[in-house]
């Protein structure tokens, strides 16, 4: 079964930086005030950002301080999945081990505006524009990262292993 993942984008610039999507300051405060500084560099995002809603981004998202916490907040908002045009490796892995869907997409931050409606065909590494009725084809991922986010997480894929 394919992981489908239908969603209103939120744009992102190039190199966000994991302590832009889980910020040190906030690592203490309690989930309801802590979630209204994630990805605090968009001035509207925390404020209406909705589960299901996606991000598309530039090169780099995730670069910076190796912070597990920016995936897994992510993946707390609802966030549907993140494609951008490329990734800091340890956010990448992160993001898999968390189950989020991530895809690297060349050129993907051409392909949306703000508020556009995106499909993302995770095995088959498709993503539709369903607003403006394009599509763009990423790199398809080897099938044991599918399986980990299909399984929802690295810790229940190796659970179903033993």
């Amino acid at each position: 079964m394919s992981i489908i993942v239908k969603g209103k984008v939120w744009k992102m610039p190039d190199h966000v930086y994991s302590d832009h999507v889980a910020p040190g300051f906030a690592r203490r405060l309690p989930w309801e005030e802590r979630k209204n500084h994630i990805l605090h560099i968009h001035p509207t995002f925390a404020g209406a950002c909705q589960p299901g809603d996606v991000i598309v981004a530039g090169k780099n998202f995730g670069c910076g301080p190796s912070r597990e916490e920016a995936a897994s907040y992510l993946v707390k908002l609802g966030i549907g999945c993140v494609v951008a045009e490329s990734f800091a490796r340890i956010f990448f892995r992160n993001a898999i081990a968390f189950a989020l869907p991530v895809m690297e997409c060349k050129g993907i931050s051409d392909l949306f505006e703000e508020g556009d409606q995106l499909e993302l065909d995770f095995e088959n590494a498709l993503v539709k524009n369903l607003t403006r009725n394009r599509e763009m084809k990423g790199p398809i991922l080897h099938p044991e990262v599918t399986n980990i986010v299909r399984a929802g997480g690295i810790i229940p894929f190796l659970k179903q292993e033993n």
